[in-house]
């Protein structure tokens, strides 16, 4: 989830400086989330922006009184957050639990009068960047090891819409959880191999003469045929198999009535392995 997403939009609320109405922060999804991940939900990426939202009202708390939050709300996040984090094992125990107590705990400590905005926010970095580090570093490792790395150093292939098709499809494996998750998992393997025929394929050197160009749903027909243009004869016929069994197991999960992670995860797989094949290829 991202942060706005911690808001309901309500037209009836008082309206800010700007006359637009301020969002509800939704104190129910923060029970929630404390009772464990949503459905279908990254729950990382939604500890991120939890982290990130949680540091920010209570610097603008401690700064210039601009926060979105009241103080009910600052202690059902602080609570939630903590919750969220035990769950990806990072221990988060600031000595407040809501603003009220921040406000005490900075003026405990010195923070307070002239300089004391500066001091205010050191406290919270101390506080919140360490927890957002590890955060960030358990979701880059996450992003290069849930699906399959290929043996080459660079980690794109270099084709824009492949590897764009590519981060989605990771993205999308992280956070399915459920049948219909997996099938657009499947989908989404489907994009890239749609991806990588509007890539690969040159109508004046893969189309024979006489026929009208193949659509780019038809990738067997024109990944096949750059095939046939860069591996000639039957050195390629392995390369062509694998290029159709990886697309039959795409469109076998995105229709399957009940798609798992198992065939999910190994159909992302192949085709990220394909797109992978067919940059080494091209060089």
């Amino acid at each position: 989830m991202q942060s706005h997403e911690f808001f309901i939009e309500d037209d009836t609320a008082p309206a800010d400086g700007w006359g637009a109405a301020r969002p509800t922060f939704d104190t129910d999804l923060m029970a929630q989330l404390a009772r464990g991940p949503l459905p279908g939900d990254d729950d990382l990426a939604t500890a991120i922006s939890l982290a990130r939202l949680t540091h920010q009202e209570y610097q603008a708390f401690g700064t210039n009184g601009s926060q979105q939050w009241t103080d009910e709300d600052s202690r059902i996040a602080l609570r939630a957050l903590r919750l969220v984090l035990d769950r990806h094992g990072i221990e988060f125990r600031p000595p407040w639990r809501d603003f009220e107590s921040f406000r005490s705990h900075w003026i405990a400590v010195g923070a307070s009068g002239t300089g004391g905005w500066q001091a205010r926010r050191d406290i919270l970095a101390e506080w919140f960047g360490p927890v957002l580090e590890t955060l960030e570093e358990a979701e880059e490792k996450g992003f290069r090891a849930e699906l399959a790395q290929p043996i080459s150093p660079r980690t794109k292939t270099g084709w824009e819409r492949v590897d764009d098709e590519i981060d989605q499809l990771r993205l999308r494996f992280r956070s399915a959880a459920t049948t219909q998750d997996y099938k657009d998992v499947g989908n989404r393997c489907v994009g890239v191999l749609e991806a990588l025929s509007a890539t690969v394929y040159d109508p004046a050197k893969h189309c024979p003469e006489g026929m009208a160009e193949p659509p780019v749903d038809k990738t067997d027909i024109r990944i096949g045929g750059y095939l046939d243009e860069r591996l000639p004869g039957k050195s390629n016929e392995e390369l062509r198999g694998l290029t159709k069994k990886a697309s039959a197991l795409a469109h076998k999960v995105k229709h399957s009535p009940s798609a798992d992670r198992t065939r999910a995860g190994i159909a992302a797989d192949a085709v990220i392995l394909l797109a992978n094949m067919l940059r080494r290829l091209a060089e």
